[in-house]
C-alpha cells in the first residue's frame, strides 16, 4: 500500500465517479486531499456530493476537505489554489479529472442523453464549448495555477484523467477531439516541468461502474468487465509514491499496466457475467 502522509493533494470533479474514487484512494494512503466540484452537499445530487466524499477520505485515514467550485469560473478556482497555499503551503499531487457534459436542454430536439447525439454539423455549437470549457480548458487552468505551488515544493505530480476517446472514434466528435488535446496537453506540460521534477500523466482508467454507469443497468448489463472507482485511485497513489515517477513523464497510463509494475489490486472485484439469454419460441 502507498503510503502518502504528509502529502497534499487536490482532485478535481471528485463529488462523484472516477474523481471520487481517485480522491478516495490518496486518501486510502494517508494523504490531505482537497475535492472541488458544484455538488457540496448531498442535497445538491443524490448521485454524489464534495461532503461526502470528504467524510469517505477520513473514514479510509486521509483527510478529505471539501472545496467547492465551478471550474467554468476562473476566479472560483483561483480561490480554491489560494486556499491550499494559504492552509497548507504546499502541493503534492493534482488530478485533473472534472468534466462537463451536455445538458438536457442544449441537446437537439429529440434527443435525451449525449448517448443519443447527432451527427456534429447538426449539433448546436454549445455542444462543443460544454465539452472544451470544462474538461480541457479547465485543466490546463488548473494545472497553470498548480505549477508554482509544485515547482516551490521541489516537485510533484499532474495526472490528467483521459479516456480511448482521444485515439479512437467514440461517436461524439467534440469529446474525442477534447481527450485527444488533452494528450497532448500533458505531453507539452512535461516537458516544461521536468526541469522542475514535476510529472505529467494522462490516467487512462477503463470501463469503471461510478454511480451513473450503476444506474443505467438497462444500458450496461454485463459489468464483469469494469473496475470499481477505488481501482483508479489506487494506481494514482502509487504514482504519487513512486520515487521515480519522473520518469513516466509524458506517457499515458492504464490501470492494468500500473496495477502490475505497483502490486495493487481492485478492492471491489467485478461482479461475474449475466448468464446468456436463451431465445425461446413463440
Amino acid at each position: 500500500m502507498a503510503d502518502l502522509r504528509g502529502k497534499i493533494a487536490l482532485v478535481t470533479g471528485a463529488s462523484r465517479g472516477v474523481g471520487k474514487g481517485i480522491a478516495r484512494g490518496l486518501g486510502e494512503a494517508g494523504a490531505t486531499v482537497y475535492v472541488t466540484g458544484r455538488s457540496a452537499h448531498a442535497a445538491d445530487d443524490a448521485r454524489g456530493s464534495l461532503d461526502r466524499t470528504a467524510a469517505e477520505i477520513d473514514a479510509l485515514g486521509g483527510k478529505g476537505i471539501a472545496a467547492p467550485c465551478d471550474h467554468a469560473d476562473d476566479a472560483h478556482v483561483e480561490r480554491v489554489f489560494a486556499r491550499v497555499r494559504e492552509e497548507q503551503g504546499r502541493l503534492d499531487v493534482l488530478v485533473n479529472n472534472v468534466m462537463s457534459t451536455p445538458q438536457t436542454t442544449e441537446l437537439p430536439p429529440g434527443k435525451k442523453s449525449q448517448r443519443e447525439l447527432s451527427p456534429f454539423w447538426e449539433m448546436p455549437l454549445s455542444i462543443w464549448d460544454a465539452f472544451h470549457r470544462v474538461g480541457l480548458r479547465s485543466h490546463y487552468v488548473a494545472s497553470a495555477l498548480a505549477a508554482p505551488l509544485l515547482i516551490a515544493n521541489g516537485g510533484g505530480l499532474i495526472v490528467h484523467v483521459s479516456a480511448p476517446g482521444a485515439v479512437r472514434y467514440v461517436g461524439n466528435i467534440p469529446y474525442g477531439t477534447g481527450k485527444a488535446a488533452l494528450e497532448k496537453l500533458s505531453a507539452d506540460m512535461a516537458v516544461e516541468l521536468k526541469p522542475f521534477a514535476v510529472a505529467s500523466v494522462t490516467l487512462w482508467p477503463g470501463f469503471i461502474r461510478t454511480e451513473d454507469v450503476l444506474l443505467m443497468r438497462d444500458v450496461y448489463p454485463d459489468l464483469s468487465r469494469t473496475s470499481s472507482p477505488l481501482y483508479p485511485g489506487r494506481a494514482v497513489a502509487a504514482l504519487a509514491a513512486d520515487p521515480n515517477v519522473l520518469a513516466k513523464t509524458g506517457t499515458k497510463l492504464s490501470i492494468a499496466d500500473l496495477a502490475q509494475e505497483y502490486g495493487f489490486s481492485d478492492p471491489e472485484p467485478a461482479p461475474a457475467a449475466p448468464p446468456p439469454r436463451v431465445e425461446t419460441g413463440p
